[in-house]
């Protein structure tokens, strides 16, 4: 059944994506620390299922091929709307738009080695260093929405988790790319070549 609880779970993740994001665009009618609060907690609650879904999948032995195909896209797809929200609404500004800008590069990356390496029939498993990645980035996005919502170490703290992320993105974002490397240096193969065709009473190769 495609449709379990662990791929609803993955589906949710992104549609949050449009909530938490209207939460900017409705701060002058919510108001200000009540929109960043709520966008902050709709993220965390999201970001907690990418956890469940997985647990709930292997749990229950429901892993399937669409939740294998939506898991990996809805990561990638909240963390990517919400960093160009901050950058776009000013909550990144100068230097940190760098850190941003990093990890969206090597989610982009990422994407192109797992779509490269699945066409050999190679996987491209999480390393454990990219599983800390992903906790601390979801961790210092949550911060980083409250921002100045919040106390005056809010956005002190995210910033340092987001370049610590963007420290850790470098490194699996390396990593995986030396893996895939080893198969594409790899020299193919050239195709088989046909038979000529015969014609009667003489052999393939011989002159008209």
């Amino acid at each position: 059944m495609p449709f379990n609880l662990p791929n609803i779970l993955t589906l949710s993740r992104i549609a949050a994506i449009p909530v938490v994001i209207a939460c900017f665009w409705l701060e002058g009618w919510i108001g200000h620390d009540e929109s960043r609060w709520l966008a902050a907690a709709l993220f965390a609650a999201a970001s907690i299922t990418d956890y469940f879904d997985g647990w709930l999948a292997r749990r229950w032995q429901m892993i399937s091929k669409l939740g294998r195909f939506l898991d990996p896209i809805a990561d990638k797809l909240l963390v990517a709307a919400v960093l160009l929200m901050m950058c776009g609404f000013g909550t990144l500004r100068g230097a940190h738009m760098l850190a941003a800008l990093i990890i969206l590069c090597r989610e982009v990356l990422v994407s192109g080695l797992r779509e490269f390496l699945a066409e050999l029939r190679i996987g491209l498993p999480v390393s454990k260093l990219a599983k800390w990645k992903t906790a601390i980035q979801m961790l210092a996005l949550a911060v980083l929405l409250v921002g100045d919502a919040g106390p005056s170490w809010t956005m002190p703290a995210g910033l340092v988790l987001l370049w610590a992320a963007a420290g850790l993105t470098l490194i699996t974002g390396y990593d995986y790319l030396r893996s895939a490397l080893a198969h594409m240096t790899e020299t193919e193969s050239p195709p088989p070549r046909e038979a000529k065709p015969k014609v009667a009473g003489k052999p393939a190769d011989s002159a008209a």
